[in-house]
């Protein structure tokens, strides 16, 4: 085989380890920052009450008239995500919901109805 047809062939297999590098070390990548994200989950922060009046409900989230909540949120109404996307077939517009909250996580956790406010 000719000398510059192996060099070349040394080169072409060089430059496609150097990307192939590339691909590999960006998933893994994601997955070290995704788990960084993870290990701080809201359960890691105390849990707050969110007691609140389901205002509409949507494919991703609720809108709730929620009350103050110290030391997360003043009273007022919102959108929410929920943990658990059951709870959108369950809850319906004017139930009165309690809800865990967490520090720095905008999602509602656990939530259940209370009763229904007679709108």
């Amino acid at each position: 085989m000719p000398q510059a047809l192996v060099a070349s062939r040394r080169f072409f297999i060089l430059v496609a380890m150097k990307h192939l590098q590339k691909i590999v070390a960006i998933p893994i990548l994601a997955l070290l920052i995704a788990a960084a994200g993870f290990s701080q989950t809201a359960t890691s922060k105390k849990p707050l009450m969110f007691h609140g009046k389901v205002e509409a409900v949507a494919a991703d989230g609720i809108t709730v008239n929620g009350e103050k909540v110290d030391g997360w949120m003043d009273a007022m109404t919102m959108k929410y995500k929920v943990d658990d996307p059951k709870v959108l077939k369950t809850v319906k517009p004017g139930d009165k919901i309690t809800a865990t909250v967490y520090q720095g996580d905008m999602s509602l956790h656990k939530v259940k109805v209370d009763g229904k406010s007679g709108k």
